[in-house]
């Protein structure tokens, strides 16, 4: 079983290669926000074609730009080398639906364990109460999602307060702890879905502000995390005309910086499920 293939994220990632760069699978509905799967759930299947395609087994740098709403049902996923370097190698994916193109991807792609060069670690994981301590994502929101089912996903009490109606003086920064609901260890694969799993920072100031559709995510894989929960910090300081930036970092349970994201977003975007 190759990297990744256990538990229910495992499963609910994987594809079959039908021949010239082209694979085939299905998104699942557990990992959805009301009807459309989370956009770090799709990024972690696309992932897995680029990979396998570029025959790296580690993500560098992911970039996907949501074009339509995907659904659960069936997924086309056409790929296309770019480059194959030494170290680097980089590859295109279109992720289609009933003949659509739903979000195009761009990845650069390596092998970790082979890495050479300089390190810099100047950042620490945040500090947080014992995840007992901290609240569960699922009792703040409105109404029950599918994806809170599949994850822990329990934040620091200080970033937990003001979520329904908002508060101006707040500041809009998460920090939590992140992993699998069924006890799967995270993997490079499960990073980009981790970088998107929690709701916007920005509703501790506005209050839940119903869907914001994802425009452009990028996650930087850093290392391979090591088993246990993650611990994450997700902050957005800019809002401009409901375009909204929000900023993530994700460490690992030896305390290493494994992954970095930014994300663009519509803020009062159309309801989910309309293009």
């Amino acid at each position: 079983m190759g990297e990744g293939d256990g538990g229910r994220f495992g499963q609910d990632t994987r594809l079959v290669p039908i021949g010239d760069g082209v694979f085939v699978g299905e998104l699942a509905g557990a990992w959805a926000i009301g009807t459309v799967p989370n956009g770090g759930y799709v990024m972690a299947v696309a992932c897995r074609a680029l990979a396998a395609v570029l025959d790296l087994p580690h993500p560098a740098s992911l970039t996907g730009h949501y074009l339509l709403p995907t659904e659960a049902g069936p997924v086309r996923i056409e790929t296309e080398v770019i480059r194959r370097g030494r170290r680097i190698g980089t590859a295109m994916a279109r992720l289609i639906q009933q003949g659509r193109e739903r979000v195009r991807f761009l990845g650069a792609f390596t092998d970790l364990a082979g890495s050479t060069g300089i390190d810099l670690a100047v950042e620490h994981a945040p500090l947080l109460p014992e995840p007992e301590r901290c609240v569960p994502m699922a009792q703040l929101m409105p109404r029950a999602a599918a994806i809170h089912e599949q994850l822990i996903a329990r934040l620091d009490p200080a970033t937990a307060s003001h979520w329904h109606n908002g508060e101006p003086s707040a500041e809009p920064e998460l920090r939590a702890w992140l992993g699998f609901a069924d006890g799967t260890a995270p993997d490079v694969f499960s990073l980009p879905l981790f970088a998107d799993a929690l709701p916007p920072p920005l509703f501790r100031r506005v209050g839940f502000a119903g869907w914001v559709p994802t425009v452009e995510l990028t996650v930087h894989v850093q290392q391979v995390p090591a088993p246990g929960l993650l611990r994450a910090d997700f902050v957005t300081h800019h809002v401009a005309g409901g375009l909204l930036h929000e900023d993530g970092k994700l460490w690992d349970s030896r305390g290493r910086l494994v992954a970095l994201s930014r994300q663009l977003a519509i803020i009062g975007g159309p309801a989910a499920g309309r293009g």
